[in-house]
C-alpha cells in the first residue's frame, strides 16, 4: 500500500496572502458588512479573525509568549478556541477595514518567515482534528494553510467574488483535510482489510482510501481489497463539508455513494477545523 506523503507548502503562504490583500482592497463598504457562512461573523469579522491567527502565531510560536492554560482534552480545546475567537472579534470591531488590511500586510510576512524557519519534518504538537498524538510540523503548517484558505473563500462566497480553486492553493487544502478521516472512522467496527474509497472530483481533487488494519483505520492511496463503500464529492462540496459550510444531509445528497451506506456515513461527519 502507498501512504500519503508530507504536505510541504511553506512557499505558498505568501501568494495566498497576496490574493487575500488583493481581495480585501476591492471590497466596498457594504461588502465588509455582509454576513458569511460562519454564524454571526461578517466579512470584517472573518478578516479580523485572520489577523488574530497571525498575532497568535507571532506571539506564541515566534516569541514564545504563553497566556493560555494547559489544555486537557479536545472539549477544553474547543471551548478555549471559541472563547478566544469571540473575545478577539469583539475587541477588533473598533478597527476599520483599512487598518485590518494594513495590519495583515505587516503580520503576514513575519508569519511566513516564522514558518520558513521551522523544520517541517520535526515533531510538534497534535493537530486535534487529525488525532491526539504529536504530529509533524508539516501537518500543523498545512492546517494553518487550510485556515487561511477557507476563511478567504468564505469572504469570496459572501461578496460574490470568484472562488480560489486554483489547484496550487486548493489541492494541499484538500490533502490536509482528508487527514481527518482516520480519526472520524476510529470507532467504526469493521473486519481487518476493509476499505472505504473517498474521491474528490475536480482539478484539485484526488482519491484516498480509509483502510482497516488490525487495530486502527489508516489513510492510504490504494487498497489491496475491493472497497466496501465509495463516496465521491466535488471539490466545492468537499471543502465545505470539512469546514461545516454545509451539513451532512446536504453533502450526502450531493455525493455519489456505492456499497455500504453505514461505512460511507462517517465521511459526512468529518470535520477538519477546531471549534
Amino acid at each position: 500500500m502507498r501512504y500519503p506523503g508530507a504536505i510541504l507548502i511553506v512557499e505558498r503562504f505568501a501568494p495566498l496572502r497576496s490574493r487575500l490583500l488583493e481581495l480585501l482592497a476591492g471590497l466596498s463598504y457594504y461588502d465588509w458588512r455582509r454576513q458569511t457562512v460562519a454564524p454571526g461573523w461578517s466579512v470584517k469579522d472573518i478578516t479580523a479573525h485572520l489577523l488574530g491567527g497571525d498575532v497568535a502565531i507571532l506571539s506564541g510560536r515566534r516569541d514564545g509568549f504563553r497566556t493560555s492554560p494547559i489544555i486537557c482534552g479536545n472539549a477544553e480545546l474547543i471551548d478555549l478556541v471559541n472563547r478566544l475567537n469571540a473575545e478577539w472579534i469583539v475587541a477588533t470591531r473598533r478597527m476599520s477595514p483599512q487598518l485590518l488590511r494594513e495590519f495583515l500586510s505587516v503580520t503576514g510576512p513575519e508569519v511566513e518567515k516564522c514558518f520558513a524557519s521551522l523544520d517541517p519534518m520535526a515533531t510538534g504538537g497534535p493537530v486535534s482534528w487529525a488525532g491526539p498524538e504529536p504530529a509533524p510540523i508539516w501537518l500543523d503548517l498545512a492546517r494553518e494553510f487550510t485556515e487561511r484558505w477557507h476563511h478567504q473563500q468564505q469572504i469570496r462566497d459572501a461578496t460574490g467574488r470568484p472562488p480560489l480553486y486554483d489547484p496550487y492553493f486548493l489541492q494541499p487544502v484538500l490533502e490536509a483535510f482528508v487527514r481527518a478521516l482516520p480519526l472520524t472512522f476510529h470507532d467504526i467496527p469493521a473486519p481487518e482489510g476493509t476499505s472505504v474509497q473517498f474521491r474528490i472530483t475536480g482539478e484539485a481533487g484526488g482519491v484516498w482510501y480509509v483502510y482497516r488494519s488490525l487495530d486502527s483505520w489508516t489513510l492510504v492511496l490504494d487498497s489491496p481489497t475491493e472497497p466496501a463503500a465509495s463516496v465521491a464529492l466535488s471539490e466545492d462540496q468537499a471543502w465545505r463539508l470539512f469546514t461545516r459550510g454545509i451539513n451532512r444531509e446536504e453533502a450526502r445528497s450531493a455525493a455519489m455513494i456505492h456499497g455500504s451506506t453505514d461505512l460511507a456515513e462517517p465521511i459526512f461527519t468529518t470535520t477538519a477545523i477546531i471549534g
